[in-house]
């Protein structure tokens, strides 16, 4: 397993040097994402708050999803024009539900803790583990956002539709589940219940099953123009959020802060929607 660790992260690295020599654009696109993410960073360093890297996630593929639209041409594109005002509905949304969230509340408990395990050289280290890091994560991710527009466009195919519905439902998922959430969270009644209603009743993370299923939507796209090489980014993104980032990571601290979650867990799929088993409301 350390050995898969080490190997796929160097593999994929590898391709995107591959693909950066041929298609230069798509390194010119990192380098964007880099020169945003590094004056991001240099605000953070004033404000002491890491935090606000997570707004950035969504406006950072909005950004350079555009930016290879104008490089490639793709405003004479329909697939192209589609494709980018997908991602600009889905990546305004999250930034701004990810800002509004976290208006006010300080730096997330992650970054606290980072900060306070490397001291006083956390504010470079930072840099090159929280802002580059995700940077390259969101540059491979967005792949299938350069090659569905890099091709001129033909014709519209089967998988363009398939991809359309793929990626609505994703997106309500997602959008859905998190202001259901928040409505729930306004309420003062509801402290101390977990939230088992709604898209919540069918799934204990909606919105990052949402998040990750509407970009198998992208990818297809990708795939009406014969990209279809480029299912590594949607495995990324759902592994990410499933395993690393998402789903693992929050649910670790609902078992620690909130022992009912477990009553909750037994009964509700962590991930992929499904009809909970019988039980009781968690408390």
């Amino acid at each position: 397993m350390k050995f898969l660790s080490i190997l796929v992260p160097v593999l994929v690295l590898g391709l995107m040097s591959v693909l950066s020599y041929q298609y230069p654009s798509l390194l010119g696109g990192f380098g964007l994402i880099a020169l945003a993410l590094t004056l991001l960073w240099l605000y953070s360093v004033k404000l002491q708050d890491s935090s606000i890297i997570d707004s950035f996630w969504g406006m950072g593929f909005v950004l350079v999803a555009w930016y290879w639209c104008w490089l490639n041409n793709g405003l004479q594109n329909p697939r192209a024009i589609l494709l980018c005002s997908l991602v600009s509905i889905w990546g305004i949304r999250l930034s701004l539900h990810i800002t509004i969230r976290n208006h006010g509340k300080g730096e997330d408990y992650r970054y606290q803790a980072f900060r306070a395990a490397h001291g006083t050289s956390y504010w470079w280290i930072s840099y090159f583990r929280v802002y580059l890091l995700q940077g390259v994560l969101l540059w491979i991710i967005a792949v299938p956002l350069f090659f569905a527009q890099y091709t001129s466009f033909t014709t519209w195919q089967i998988a363009d539709v398939y991809g359309v519905v793929i990626w609505l439902i994703g997106f309500l998922f997602e959008a859905i589940g998190d202001w259901q959430l928040s409505q729930f969270k306004k309420n003062p009644a509801n402290k101390g219940y977990v939230m088992d209603k709604g898209l919540w009743k069918y799934t204990r993370h909606p919105n990052y099953f949402g998040d990750a299923f509407l970009w198998w939507g992208y990818f297809l796209l990708a795939v009406s123009v014969g990209a279809s090489w480029t299912i590594f980014s949607p495995i990324l993104m759902t592994f990410l959020l499933m395993k690393v980032s998402g789903v693992a990571l929050l649910e670790q601290k609902l078992v620690e802060t909130k022992p009912e979650y477990k009553e909750y867990v037994e009964k509700t799929s962590a991930f992929f929607p499904r009809i909970p088993k019988q039980g009781k409301r968690s408390s």
